[in-house]
């Protein structure tokens, strides 16, 4: 049976951080020729791209970016432009209303991965989607309402904690199905229990990688986020997910990379390059 399912990645535009921070120990002569030069204040481009799948009678969206909360010292610091932030008016250019999402899988609770999913309203803080469920690790969950020293500033409260005071939280635990084409799977290099995304579409799977392989350049196995509270842990996950999107011809997602949004990973003699890029 074929499964009729449409997949968009959702631009909500570009921000920056810091480079030396998205490549931890490769130097930067190195990761500028591999992604990006970076500017006077060393931030590189960097997208904010949740994902969009029409499933039969379900709207579901993975991530839902930045968002558009931002004060203004924060919006210089990221180079965050709140309009093409805000991830309302992204999906209206797929003609998706906020009341039409049915899912959000949120892969973790950092501000740039989960930042749209509140909104202010009338001075409130309310789901951005409120006819839909938000589904997020347990363990993930625990671990942003009791962050270390080292990534307390990633998580900010406004963004997630709503969502549990409206009753739109459903916890995911271990690996395991939300439909029938939707399996989460927990990593937990960079943070405790991020869930990547594998969609079983016909006979392509795609994998919706998150900050496993934020950009198309991480899938060298060196060039890991000095955010990663993990990275030993990390250097493994990306073997073991790079070893069956080889053998089984996955497409990867990279919900971060301003020039390449997804693509197929091919190996020769012990490293990993990029096979074809591959448009949404």
């Amino acid at each position: 049976m074929v499964n009729e399912i449409k997949i968009s990645a959702i631009d909500t535009g570009t921000f920056g951080l810091d480079g030396g921070s998205m490549f931890g120990v490769v130097p930067k002569p190195l990761w500028t020729k591999a992604y990006s030069e970076a500017d006077e204040m060393n931030r590189i481009p960097l997208a904010s791209r949740p994902l969009l799948i029409l499933e039969s009678k379900r709207k579901i969206l993975i991530d839902t970016g930045n968002g558009n909360k931002f004060n203004e010292k924060q919006q210089k610091i990221y180079k965050i432009d709140l309009d093409k932030s805000n991830i309302i008016n992204a999906l209206s250019k797929h003609n998706i209303r906020p009341e039409d999402i049915t899912d959000v899988i949120l892969t973790h609770l950092h501000f740039d991965h989960c930042g749209g999913s509140t909104i202010l309203n009338d001075g409130n803080l309310v789901p951005t989607f409120p006819n839909a469920k938000y589904y997020v690790q347990k363990e993930q969950w625990d671990w942003a309402l009791s962050p270390t020293e080292k990534d307390r500033a990633s998580f900010i409260r406004d963004d997630f904690v709503p969502l549990s005071e409206h009753n739109k939280i459903e916890f995911t635990k271990e690996r395991g199905y939300l439909t029938d084409t939707i399996e989460v799977i927990p990593f937990y290099g960079h943070t405790k229990a991020m869930q990547g995304v594998k969609i079983h579409l016909n006979d392509q799977i795609y994998f919706y990688a998150a900050d496993l392989f934020p950009t198309s350049a991480h899938i060298h196995l060196p060039y890991i986020l000095a955010y990663d509270n993990f990275p030993l842990t990390t250097l493994q996950e990306k073997k073991e997910i790079l070893k069956q999107a080889v053998e089984e011809d996955w497409i990867i997602i990279f919900e971060h990379d301003a020039f390449v949004k997804a693509a197929k990973v091919g190996l020769k003699d012990g490293n990993y390059f990029i096979k074809e890029k591959i448009d949404l």
